[in-house]
């Protein structure tokens, strides 16, 4: 999961909860994106579509920003103002953005773990054959090269306070509440080990972190 600069997730901010009304809207304009978003939904797309081909053509390493740029008729600062850097094209992708809408559309009253674990199932399941195949590439990209893998420790930082922020919409507390921020620290950690474990295996995957987070609900017995 990764930084979506060009796809703010819905919601009232940083801190506190959502009221009910603003939380239904947020989440129904999320659904229907006017032209602008589409437009920028696709440039997106087309950037990270050519970037990946290139990387499989000719290397990571050899690939140049400009040639990515060039190959989705873009310019040099275009690509910068949707990609912070190269390892970004690899390290960003849809899942985030789905798993916090998919959360956000959990009954309100579901506890934070289970509502995690029921909104990651909602966001594999709208997920294609192909958009499955392309989180295996980026995964074997980002753990076969050194930059993306030192890259992946800022994006783990961002994406903490992101989902803190959505634990803490459905609760009534601040994102950066101690219990919050532990919450999702585990909930995290379990999804990262599950993730590795399974190397690719998108239905061991989820399986393995089901049982994980089922673990944290009852209290991680040994």
């Amino acid at each position: 999961m990764s930084a979506l600069p060009e796809h703010p997730v819905p919601g009232p901010g940083n801190v506190g909860p959502a009221a009910p009304g603003r939380h239904r809207r947020g989440h129904h304009e999320a659904a229907r994106p006017g032209l602008r978003e589409r437009k920028k939904a696709r440039t997106r797309a087309a950037i990270r579509q050519h970037a990946l081909r290139l990387f499989r053509e000719q290397g990571y390493e050899a690939t140049t920003v400009e040639q990515i740029a060039e190959a989705a008729e873009v310019s040099h600062t275009t690509f910068f103002r949707y990609f912070p850097t190269k390892e970004d094209v690899v390290l960003q992708d849809d899942m985030e953005l789905l798993w916090i809408e998919a959360l956000r559309a959990q009954p309100p009253d579901l506890p934070p773990i289970a509502a995690l674990r029921a909104s990651l199932h909602d966001a594999f399941a709208s997920l294609s054959a192909d958009d499955l195949a392309k989180i295996r590439e980026t995964t074997d990209f980002a753990l076969s090269v050194p930059a993306i893998r030192a890259r992946m420790l800022d994006e783990l930082t961002r994406t903490i306070q992101v989902m803190a922020t959505a634990i803490a919409e459905r609760i009534g507390r601040n994102p950066d509440d101690f219990e919050v921020r532990t919450l999702v620290g585990a909930a995290l950690g379990v999804a990262i080990s599950s993730w590795f474990t399974a190397q690719g295996d998108m239905e061991r995957f989820m399986t393995d972190y089901a049982r994980a987070l089922e673990l944290l609900l009852t209290g991680l017995p040994l």
